[in-house]
C-alpha cells in the first residue's frame, strides 16, 4: 500500500486519518499515507502482543510478577498502548489538529459500573501521555463516565456505538463536560464519538435474513452510511464541537462516501487495503443516500432504532443487539486474552 495516492488525499482535506492497529509494521505503512494517530482496543492489544512477540518481550520483562485479572490486562495494554504514545508524541506536540493521539480502551468487563470505568480512566491518564485518548463504551453507564473524565480534561473517545441516538447523547455530554472542565479552570480535551458502520450492517444482514425483510445486500451495505451521514449533518447543524469517528468498517464505498468530512476515519489495514488507489477524489458526506434504499431500510424496526434520533434510550444502549456482540468480542478476544497472557 506504500504511496496510496486517494488515502494521501484523503489526509490532506478536512477528514483525519487513524490506523486502527497496534502493529508496527501497519502503523509505519500507514503514517507513510496521511495516518496521523493510532486506534486500539482489546483485542487489538492482544494480537499485537502474539505477532510481534519478539518485539514486546523485552518490554514484557520489566512488568512485575504475579499480576492478575484487570491489573496484568491494564499492565500490558499500558506497555503497548504506553510505547505508541512516546513515539507519537512529537507529531502532537507539533500542534496538527487531531494529530498523534493514540487510544486505550477500558475492561469491557465494567460496561455498566461508571464509578469503575471513571477511576480506570484515571488510572490511565498517570501514564503520563498527554495524547493518550482513552475509550469508554457508549452504554448509560459509559456516556455518564465519558462525561466525568471530559470535565477533568481528558481526551474521551466512546466506542461500542452505532446508532444516532448514542452519538447525539455523547456528543451533548461532551458539551455539558467541556463546560465543566472549563468553568473550573481547565482546558477541554478532543472529543469523539464513534460510529461502528459495518458492525451495525452486519447485524442488520442476520436480522433482515431472520425476519425474511424486503431489503437487497445493498440496502444492508448502506444502512451504517446512511446513519453516519444523519449524525453528520446533525453534528453541523448543531455546533457540536466533537467529531463523528467512523470505525468497524466493511467496504471502501463507506470510506469514500464520508470523504473530506470534518470526522476521524479509523482505518483498519484490511480496509485501508480496500480503497482503491485511484478512486475518484470526490467530498460526498453531505450527498444523501438514495431515497428508495431509505424506505426499505425504515420498514425494519431495528435499523428505525439506529436511524432516528430516539431510537433508543439510554437504557437501551447496552443491549441493542450488536453491543452484545462487540462487548462479548472485546471480553473473550481481548481482555480476558491478556488476563491469560502468559509474558512471565
Amino acid at each position: 500500500m506504500n504511496g496510496h495516492a486517494y488515502l494521501q488525499w484523503l489526509a490532506s482535506t478536512e477528514t483525519v486519518y487513524w490506523h486502527d492497529a497496534v502493529v508496527r509494521a501497519g502503523q509505519l505503512e500507514a503514517f507513510a499515507n496521511g495516518a496521523t494517530g493510532m486506534t486500539s482496543n482489546p483485542f487489538l492489544v492482544h494480537k499485537t502482543l502474539c505477532e510481534d512477540r519478539s518485539f514486546w518481550e523485552s518490554r514484557l520483562a520489566k512488568l512485575p510478577r504475579g499480576l492478575r485479572g484487570d491489573e496484568k490486562a491494564e499492565a500490558l495494554t499500558q506497555t503497548v498502548v504506553g510505547y505508541f504514545l512516546r513515539e507519537n508524541l512529537p507529531l502532537f506536540q507539533a500542534g496538527k489538529p487531531c494529530a498523534g493521539y493514540v487510544c486505550a480502551q477500558t475492561s469491557p468487563l465494567r460496561c455498566g459500573d461508571a464509578e469503575y470505568m471513571t477511576a480506570q480512566a484515571k488510572r490511565y491518564r498517570a501514564w503520563g501521555g498527554e495524547n493518550l485518548m482513552v475509550k469508554v463504551p457508549a452504554t448509560r453507564a459509559g456516556v455518564e463516565a465519558f462525561e466525568e473524565c471530559v470535565a477533568q480534561g481528558m481526551n474521551m473517545c466512546a466506542t461500542i456505538s452505532y446508532t444516532l441516538s448514542q452519538v447525539l447523547a455523547v456528543a451533548e455530554a461532551a458539551e455539558r463536560g467541556k463546560r465543566r472542565a472549563a468553568a473550573s479552570g481547565g482546558k477541554p480535551g478532543l472529543t469523539a464519538a464513534v460510529m461502528m458502520a459495518g458492525r451495525l450492517d452486519d447485524y442488520l444482514r442476520d436480522v433482515a435474513h431472520d425476519t425474511r425483510a424486503d431489503v437487497s445486500e445493498r440496502d444492508i451495505t448502506t444502512a451504517g452510511l446512511a446513519c453516519m451521514k444523519k449524525a453528520y449533518r446533525i453534528f453541523k447543524e448543531r455546533g457540536y464541537s466533537t467529531r463523528i469517528l467512523p470505525a468497524g468498517l466493511r467496504g471502501a464505498r463507506q470510506v469514500q462516501e464520508m470523504a473530506g468530512a470534518k470526522i476521524i476515519f479509523s482505518l483498519s489495514p484490511e480496509i485501508a487495503h480496500m480503497v482503491p488507489v485511484n478512486a475518484p477524489r470526490e467530498e460526498r458526506a453531505d450527498i444523501p443516500v438514495e431515497r428508495d434504499v431509505l424506505d426499505r431500510l425504515l420498514t425494519m424496526n431495528e435499523f428505525r432504532k439506529a436511524y432516528e434520533e430516539d431510537g433508543l434510550s439510554p437504557d437501551e444502549f447496552m443491549t441493542y443487539g450488536v453491543a452484545n456482540r462487540t462487548i462479548d468480542q472485546y471480553i473473550n478476544d481481548g481482555w480476558n486474552q491478556l488476563a491469560a497472557y502468559p509474558y512471565e
